[in-house]
């Protein structure tokens, strides 16, 4: 049996409609963790950002004899996945946190230099808070583009806008991202 990191997701896909379920779960865990991640900084919970994914990825199974393979698979389970979220958001329009405390545990261990660490997460904390308050609209392209780093192109395939349109939503994203973020006290972090 051939390696199955070494295949291209359309390939993964082709086993996959001949029964092979390892293959499936090849391509999950080749995208969970950065679709857990788009769809956090959608919803504004990881925990549900994880539920949300995980029912991508069953409605991806599902509909997988849909998917076209002169298609590019990762964008289209980010629609999938986007879609999710989308209703997710909808369904539960509440506030959550978006706190990360992820590298506090190397930084009491003295693994690190706390001043620089601790510049570092309120530099982020405050860019993901102010993403929060973007509409989604260009709260996607923008985490699309700069931290899943995905191509106009393959943006446009996601959330089945022109190409044209996702970038003047990056850039009108980015305006208002600045707007926020000097509004929190933060500057020259977001540039034009």
């Amino acid at each position: 049996m051939k390696n199955l990191k070494n295949l291209s997701d359309e390939q993964l896909v082709e086993m996959v409609y001949s029964s092979n379920k390892e293959a499936y779960q090849q391509l999950v865990e080749r995208y969970q963790e950065k679709l857990v991640r788009y769809v956090s900084y959608l919803v504004g919970d990881e925990n549900l950002a994880a539920d949300a994914t995980q029912q991508a990825f069953i409605k991806a199974y599902i509909n997988l004899r849909s998917f076209n393979l002169k298609k590019k698979f990762s964008s289209w389970v980010y629609r999938i996945a986007h879609n999710e979220a989308i209703n997710l958001v909808k369904k539960e329009k509440r506030k959550v946190s978006l706190e990360d405390n992820s590298c506090l545990e190397e930084v009491l261990k003295g693994k690190t230099n706390i001043e620089v660490e601790f510049e570092k997460k309120e530099i982020k904390r405050l860019i993901r808070g102010s993403l929060k308050k973007l509409p989604i609209k260009y709260r996607s392209p923008l985490v699309l583009f700069y931290l899943d780093g995905y191509s106009y192109e393959e943006i446009s395939d996601i959330l089945r806008k022109p190409t044209g349109t996702i970038g003047t939503l990056i850039n009108r994203g980015k305006k208002l991202l600045k707007i926020v973020v000097e509004k929190k006290g933060g500057k020259n972090y977001v540039q034009k």
